[in-house]
């Protein structure tokens, strides 16, 4: 791993020197990690559709474009902005229903994101790039953008015959995704060909823009797999885990019951999200029916950080009542994006407590925020609609 990174960081420093007046690029002969970024800032269904590429061609690419990589290697913040700022993104303007005709920018775009592989690209630029710094709650930063004039892949792209099989047989979007995910695809790929309209029955496919299509993947397959956990027995015993990645830390909090979802986001002074003085929080929920409507307090680190719970649920064969709390810390100072999210609550599912009874599981998940997080979590206890639902709520069996 860490030749890897050292070759990259090298790479990104030698092409910053080299280009020192990043306003002078208009051509480029580069590859794409594979990474394709559709833009929601227009006035739907007007979005911007962009190829993510480094400045010059890196034979290690597919790192900059690769959440899972840079998780289960530890990379850090900085390491993460080095990557995605080294990334154009060279962008044209499309209507959502251009996915379905055969414009030449599109098709290319689409080519690239079912690539299965690097794609090596030849770009040129209409004008200078600019620099884009913007951090969002969702998205993966990139550092630069500038609108596209022409653009060409140079060599065969290879796409995956699953792929290529879903996206020309004539099933639903949901149906098509359910079938890659089963053959191993992950929520980054399959986010990654939704974006591009390239799923779904061909009176309906559309472009999506990035940041729908990155909640969407994790609600629609959350949402797959919890039909057949909510079939499964409850589990035996409460269990508690915890864990920390990027400045996010997270206690999850099962308890032997039938499906239920809550999630509590604290954001601490001088975080990402949080300049002010003060701490700050937001919370959703869901019954064993689910939500009908979106999680907006906590938007897409809701089904983010639902997703990897209901796949652990899964592999265990049992439901739960699930309490997760996330503390964002000053020291996640840069918002990278959802896949923070995701792969926090995975890295927190390594680490598994089990008691014998649900009270010594939340006096020990209050003892660990308090030591380990010098957090304390007993007002958000107090505040959980799916604790007070547990004490007030008769069980099915106690009727009888």
């Amino acid at each position: 791993m860490s030749d890897i990174k050292f070759e990259i960081i090298k790479k990104i420093a030698e092409t910053k020197f080299r280009y020192q007046d990043l306003g002078k690029i208009s051509k480029l002969d580069s590859n794409s990690p594979p990474s394709v970024f559709v833009g929601s800032k227009l006035k739907y269904p007007l979005v911007n559709v962009g190829i993510l590429s480094p400045i010059e061609r890196d034979e290690n690419a597919w790192v900059y474009d690769d959440a899972k990589y840079w998780a289960g290697n530890n990379f850090g913040i900085n390491d993460v902005l080095r990557l995605r700022n080294s990334l154009l993104n060279s962008r044209f303007q499309s209507t959502v229903h251009d996915s379905r005709t055969n414009k030449k920018f599109v098709e290319i775009a689409q080519e690239i994101a079912l690539a299965s592989k690097p794609v090596d690209v030849e770009i040129e630029l209409k004008n200078k790039l600019t620099l884009d710094t913007k951090k969002d709650r969702v998205l993966t930063p990139h550092g630069m953008r500038g609108n596209l004039k022409e653009a060409k892949i140079v060599g065969n792209v290879k796409i995956n015959q699953h792929v290529d099989k879903v996206i020309n047989d004539e099933v639903k979007a949901v149906e098509g995704m359910e079938h890659l995910y089963k053959k191993g695809f992950s929520e980054y790929v399959l986010n990654k060909i939704l974006s591009v309209g390239v799923l779904g029955l061909k009176k309906n496919k559309k472009l999506v823009p990035t940041r729908w299509s990155i909640t969407a993947t994790d609600d629609s397959l959350g949402k797959l797999i919890l039909k057949k956990v909510k079939e499964f027995p409850v589990i035996e015993n409460p269990e508690l885990f915890y864990g920390e990645f990027l400045g996010n830390q997270y206690l999850i909090l099962l308890f032997p019951d039938v499906w239920t979802y809550e999630l509590f986001e604290l954001y601490q002074s001088g975080s990402s999200w949080n300049p002010s003085a003060e701490l700050k929080a937001s919370t959703d929920y869901e019954d064993f029916y689910g939500r009908k409507e979106y999680a907006y307090a906590t938007a897409g680190g809701y089904y983010a950080s639902r997703f990897p719970i209901i796949e652990y649920l899964n592999s265990i064969k049992r439901q739960a009542s699930v309490l997760v709390i996330r503390i964002e810390t000053p020291s996640y100072w840069a918002g990278l994006g959802v896949w923070v999210v995701r792969e926090s609550v995975r890295k927190a599912l390594s680490n598994k407590m089990k008691f014998s009874d649900d009270n010594e599981l939340k006096e020990s998940a209050k003892k660990i925020a308090t030591i380990k997080y010098n957090f304390d979590i007993t007002s958000i206890l107090g505040k959980s609609i799916l604790l007070n639902h547990m004490k007030t709520q008769k069980k099915l069996n106690e009727w009888f």
